[in-house]
């Protein structure tokens, strides 16, 4: 139901310079730079209650917990890492914990650690091979496209040299339990569905994994610090973005618009299938000020609570998601083809997180992960490959949970699992008592503990404004498509300044899937539109926008020096090769 204030504003249209829709890290770091540079006339469309988008902390009962992004990925060129240390929520000095990793069946046995760590070493050589494909000038055998068909052959050539048959079972297990935990980490159902060749083209900043004692949501202050809270409009849900071919006029004194059918730069569209605002910068449009301030009509942006804004430029960082789900009905017109058929082609699966907090402690205190080795016998998939097939046959009921590979310790009395693709879906739709009895039973199971006690609270999260968890690069798709993404939109084939901008994790080509992908993706789109709206690029004649040369990313017609007062602007020269 539409609240006191919502319905005060609604039937009402107001412009501004720049419109932001979706105030995760791409769009606040836009809108931090943007004010830091002195272009104030902005707004951000949040569809939620809070900002933050993926990075989300919640307090349990005596823990603080991550329900989104778990952790800064890397430490040499990571924004976000430098943003941390400048602002104190990090240690420049880390001392990791150590991580004691146990693997157990289903019969409760241990397995040994020689056996445990040959695994480790062979699956990530396997994995790496994978990985050189990206850069290599050879193919990969014929007839293999994927990740989990590539791991499937050369794990079934090293398993024939292991002649005794329980360990080669073992053995079998455990790279079935990795190709698990990596589907979580590509955020996908089935390694399968990763495309084998373009696995590398997502770049791994050094330097291990950093945790923000005071929950990652802190990293948002700093960035938050100078955008004023009226420019944040939560509970606004965008459902329409006109942005080509605008004709405002007043009828009755309500602005309407209509879209031009044509296609951008005569590439043809996608098939339709269906046909608090104070401060000064919010003006209501009226026939004088329709005029915007580039080529072209201003863009007209529709939310679900009747409120309507006209925007010179709109920068849109909607999760991948969304727009996979939503860009027909969406924008008017609809999308050029080759946005159309990136999104397609682009993956954006679904990882979930179980989180089990206990009374009392009851893991080795030396333990801190379980890989869980399930058996085999009556799978339909090895090595966590061909997914697809059995999951639309067999009862889910009986087999979401064997997607878990494993439990880790946040605490002594707090456990993480992760389960990603259909399973998880399936697992959503269950009751948390459910899911912790379902649990606790593995965990007697494979600890060969029957008094392992049941959990106190069992949480994930289900996000209906982000449908997924992050980009990956599917079968069929490329690095091409994301950077397909990330192009601007112009109204007119003449035009040279943009009318929407793309941000998110899903833009960047080689951060894909990361807070730091997105952050970095934010500036991009801001740089651009400053350079516009203060005149700062000499070639103002030419579109804007980036590219990629030689692995670098670069602004096109970006100078080699970059503005020293954006935080983290000397990762723009960084080698992504």
């Amino acid at each position: 139901m539409a609240s006191s204030e919502d319905k005060e504003v609604a039937n009402i249209t107001k412009h501004v310079k720049i419109l932001i829709v979706g105030a995760g890290m791409a769009g606040l770091n836009a809108a931090n730079i943007l004010i830091k540079c002195g272009i104030t006339d902005l707004k951000i469309l949040e569809a939620r209650n809070r900002v933050g988008g993926r990075i989300v902390s919640v307090n349990m009962e005596r823990h603080k917990v991550e329900l989104g992004a778990n952790c800064i990925h890397g430490v040499l060129g990571n924004p976000t890492y430098e943003l941390a240390i400048a602002n104190g929520l990090v240690d420049i000095v880390q001392n990791p914990k150590p991580h004691n990793v146990v693997a157990a069946t289903e019969e409760g046995r241990r397995v040994p650690f020689h056996i445990l760590e040959e695994m480790f070493e062979v699956y990530g050589c396997f994995l790496h091979r994978c990985e050189e494909y990206f850069i290599s000038q050879y193919a990969p055998p014929e007839g293999i496209n994927s990740v989990g068909e590539h791991i499937a052959l050369e794990a079934a050539i090293y398993l024939e040299k292991i002649p005794n048959i329980e360990e080669r079972r073992i053995r079998q297990a455990m790279f079935d339990c990795l190709l698990k935990r990596e589907t979580c980490i590509s955020g996908c159902h089935s390694m399968d569905e990763i495309d084998l060749i373009q696995l590398g083209s997502y770049v791994e900043l050094q330097g291990g994994n950093i945790s923000i004692p005071s929950g990652y949501s802190s990293i948002l202050r700093p960035v938050l610090s100078v955008i004023p809270e009226d420019k944040i409009l939560k509970r606004h849900v965008v459902s329409k973005i006109c942005w080509k071919g605008q004709q405002p006029f007043i009828s009755n004194g309500e602005i309407s618009s209509t879209g031009s059918e044509n296609s951008l730069l005569g590439l043809s569209n996608c098939p339709d299938p269906v046909a608090e605002d104070s401060d000064d910068s919010d003006k209501t449009v009226t026939g004088e000020n329709l005029q915007s301030s580039n080529d072209g009509s201003p863009v007209r942006i529709e939310c679900e609570n009747g409120v309507a804004f006209t925007a010179d430029h709109v920068i849109v960082t909607i999760p991948l998601g969304v727009l996979k789900d939503k860009h027909i009905s969406l924008f008017e017109p609809t999308l050029p083809h080759s946005k159309c058929k990136a999104l397609e082609r682009l993956y954006f699966g679904t990882v979930d997180k179980i989180l089990l907090e206990y009374d009392r402690p009851f893991l080795n205190p030396d333990i801190t992960e379980v890989l869980l080795l399930w058996n085999n016998e009556d799978e339909l998939e090895t090595f966590g490959s061909t997914s697809g097939s059995h999951t639309d046959i067999a009862d889910m009921s009986h087999r979401w949970f064997r997607k878990i590979y494993s439990f880790s310790k946040i605490s002594e009395t707090l456990l993480l699992g992760f389960i990603s693709g259909k399973e998880a879906e399936y697992m959503e739709t269950l009751p948390f008592d459910r899911v912790a009895e379902k649990c606790t039973e593995i965990l007697r199971k494979f600890l060969n503990d029957p008094f392992v006690p049941r959990p106190k609270i069992t949480s994930w999260k289900n996000q209906k404004f982000t449908q997924g968890s992050y980009t990956s690069i599917a079968v069929g798709a490329t690095q091409t498509d994301i950077e397909i993404l990330a192009e601007p939109l112009y109204s007119d084939a003449l035009q040279t300044v943009p009318k929407v901008l793309f941000a998110g994790e899903h833009t960047h080509p080689s951060f894909y899937s990361t807070v730091h992908g997105a952050y970095l993706s934010g500036q991009r789109v801001a740089q651009a539109l400053k350079k516009v709206l203060l005149h700062t690029d000499e070639d103002s004649g030419k579109r804007t926008g980036f590219r990629l040369e030689n692995g670098v990313m670069k602004f096109k017609k970006q100078e080699d020096e970059e503005n020293a007062s954006i935080l983290s602007s000397w990762v723009e020269g960084i080698s992504l090769e």
